[in-house]
């Protein structure tokens, strides 16, 4: 009895309350055990989503510990190779754990990208974790200061004329800045960034997301778009003073619209609009909507075609590095930032640069309108926004600015005391948040509308789209001088002669459809298609980032194939729709995007999938290609826009700017417009009006070309060509 006894001494000892506890085994000792301990109850977490700060910052430290331990035991020369082994699998089982962590909550992944900073929480963090592994943490380095933000030789000539004939810039001394000390002093020397942040992660269900707004005046209609009640109210805000504005508004809820009248309101021309590269035709395309009267022009490469006395400057993240030093000194009133989570990391040079652009323009203009547009939710991550709050100016790196701090000041509480989480919250969002969704603007919305969104094809595949066009415009306007000689009388009338158009128009579509090879106009069609698949599912990726679950649609396979390899490479779930399936394998990806809601996207075949699904969970669609009818096209977006859709559907049509992309929309578009007007509906097509399109999109190019030799007059032209 008395062995018994000492043997089972020998497997537990006596903790401190007298409880008996097990000794550890070998393998259930060290850092991997530890690490498989906290990936599992990060794992517990993530399943009750969205994902708060401390697990965000648990798996950061995870994913970096056991990429260091990898590391270490294969630079351990003292192992055995067995021992290698068993140690490199145990660590491949986290790895395996947080894979499975990270599928399921896609946002994670940002966390491990290369440039993904460690905050000061997961720094002390992981040295705890190391201490639990019985492992002492390295002493940290002293923090290196960022690399500073370095001006660029690039200045445009036009940009140039514009700073001679403007040498002087006086600042504006309306308001004092937003760097002096507040009145009150209450809370100097309290640590007040981290509590802010807190109390947006701390609020319940239902805490107001939005700055109070006032009533929007009587509706105003811009080249037979309405402003709807919700954009207007926030345009009523800029035009009765306020200058900071965090722009939160779902996708489809009209943004873009408004910040420019907003900037507008506010007269902060001119405006300097930062854009991801994807929609920076998009956004010189809505300024000649919204405020004709206000010039736009877009920097593109090294700026030869930047416009210097334009009201409006637009330039994508990428180019900052090359123009920063120009864009901080030609005076702007006001700035955008669209997509603005791009800046979240502070130690990127995109944020570098915008921020410091940010304050060159604060400080010559205090007043400057300020405005940083995202449809991703505050809950993510609220560290996420620290560069944003810096951007608008109502934060330091160390503590909130003047006007945040006196709306602090005014609580009377200090962050030690009960309620002050809810009233740090109300004051940041009085300082401009503006969060709005679908649901909570319903009545402002048609239950469907189709949303065009321009982009720019540069590059290779841009230069042989545009090289391709021209050649098949010379084609047409060599057929229609041949067919002008051959008439026995040649005294016709100046302009173009639309009947012989349409024939020369059809003779090529004719010939392009008996081609085997060649150029033509329907290869031309699929390389503009080609190209656009990037950016159509780069842009449908932010969609489904910022409001969930959308559907995609292409007519051509390598246009899915492209769009599902970026998805994959973004760690972005999709269902895969085509025709090549068979009915069960379609009904398990149709089941998956429906039910799963780890599924983000469905991929779909315009022609296959664009009849007979039902996918009204998603209320948001991109068509990365144009069909040759409205039909086609009204046929996808019914997927979603269905009995049962709870939401306004919007379809984000993507066009290719300067081709004959945007040509075909519009003759769709026209030609859908007289379909309606027709007193049987025209329920079904037999195929002349996708030949009507075809012929006309040749007639609008042949017009063009006609026009730019002076054979016809550019107005003549206008009326056919795009």
């Amino acid at each position: 009895m008395a062995r018994a006894g000492q043997r089972r001494s020998g497997r537990a000892r006596a903790d401190s309350g007298g409880q008996r506890r097990r000794t550890p085994r070998a393998q259930e000792q060290g850092l991997i055990p530890v690490l498989a301990g906290i990936a599992r109850e990060v794992d517990g977490t993530v399943k009750r989503p969205p994902a708060r700060s401390p697990a965000r910052n648990k798996f950061q430290v995870v994913a970096l510990l056991v990429q260091e331990e990898r590391a270490r035991l294969m630079a351990d020369a003292t192992l055995s190779s067995a021992k290698r082994s068993q140690e490199l699998r145990r660590l491949d089982g986290v790895a395996t754990q947080l894979a499975r962590i990270a599928a399921r909550d896609t946002s994670l992944l940002q966390l491990l990208a290369e440039d993904a900073q460690l905050s000061e929480s997961a720094r002390e963090y992981k040295a705890t974790v190391m201490r639990a592994a019985g492992l002492e943490p390295p002493e940290e380095p002293e923090p290196v200061a960022p690399e500073p933000v370095v001006e660029k030789k690039v200045v445009p000539q036009s940009v140039i004329s514009r700073q001679m004939a403007n040498p002087f810039l006086a600042p504006e001394f309306a308001k004092a800045s937003e760097r002096s000390t507040p009145r009150s002093q209450r809370l100097v020397g309290w640590e007040l960034l981290e509590p802010l942040f807190r109390a947006f992660e701390k609020s319940s269900p239902g805490t107001p997301a939005c700055m109070p707004l006032p009533e929007p005046g009587p509706a105003r209609v811009f080249h037979g778009d309405t402003l709807m009640p919700h954009q207007a109210q926030v345009v009523a805000a800029a035009a009765r003073g306020h200058r900071t504005f965090l722009l939160a508004d779902e996708p489809g809820l009209g943004k873009t619209a408004q910040a420019l009248l907003a900037a507008q309101a506010a007269d902060a021309y001119p405006l300097l609009v930062v854009v991801p590269n994807v929609v920076k035709a998009n956004w010189a395309h809505e300024v000649g909507l919204w405020t004709p009267q206000r010039r736009a022009t877009v920097v593109h490469g090294d700026g030869e075609r930047v416009d210097g006395f334009a009201d409006v400057v637009i330039v994508n993240y990428e180019l900052l590095d090359r123009h920063i030093g120009w864009l901080g000194d030609l005076g702007f009133r006001g700035m955008v930032v669209d997509e603005a989570h791009f800046i979240k990391n502070k130690g990127s040079r995109r944020s570098q640069h915008v921020l410091a652009i940010a304050d060159e323009i604060r400080a010559r203009a205090p007043r400057a309108l300020m405005m940083a547009l995202t449809g991703t939710p505050l809950i993510n991550d609220i560290e996420d926004f620290r560069a944003i709050w810096q951007f608008l100016g109502w934060i330091d790196d160390d503590k909130p600015l003047r006007t945040l701090m006196e709306a602090l000041e005014e609580t009377g509480l200090t962050p030690v005391d009960r309620g002050f989480d809810i009233a740090a919250r109300s004051a940041v969002i009085n300082m401009g948040i503006v969060r709005r969704r679908k649901v909570d603007v319903v009545a402002d919305l048609p239950a469907r509308r189709v949303a065009d969104l321009p982009v720019e094809l540069d590059g290779a595949a841009g230069r042989s789209i545009r090289a391709a066009e021209a050649a098949l415009a010379r084609r047409l306007v060599a057929r229609y001088h041949a067919a002008m000689a051959a008439r026995p009388d040649h005294d016709v009338a100046a302009g173009l002669d639309l009947d012989l158009a349409r024939r020369v128009a059809a003779g090529e579509l004719k010939d392009s459809g008996q081609k085997v090879g060649g150029e033509n106009v329907f290869t031309m069609v699929r390389k503009i298609g080609q190209a656009k698949a990037g950016p159509a599912a780069d842009y449908a990726a932010q969609l489904a980032r910022n409001v969930g679950k959308v559907v995609f649609f292409a007519k051509h396979i390598d246009v899915l194939d492209q769009a599902e390899q970026i998805f994959a490479e973004r760690g972005i779930r999709f269902a895969s729709i085509r025709g090549d399936q068979t009915s069960a394998t379609r009904e398990k990806h149709v089941a998956a995007f429906t039910h799963d809601p780890d599924v983000s996207i469905a991929v779909c075949s315009l022609i296959t999938a664009g009849v007979g699904l039902n996918l009204q969970v998603a209320s948001n669609l991109v068509l990365a290609e144009l069909s040759w009818t409205d039909a086609e096209q009204t046929q996808a977006i019914d997927r979603i826009h269905r009995i049962g859709q709870a939401e306004p559907v919007t379809a984000w049509r993507v066009i290719a700017a300067q081709t004959i992309d945007s040509t075909i929309a519009q003759l769709i578009d026209s030609k859908a417009g007289l379909a309606a007007r027709a007193l049987d509906g025209a329920a079904e097509e037999d195929g002349s009006a996708s030949k009507d399109v075809q012929v006309d999109a040749l007639v609008g190019l042949l017009a063009d070309a006609l026009a730019a030799d002076g054979v016809i007059p550019d107005a003549t032209a206008h009326d056919f060509g795009r």
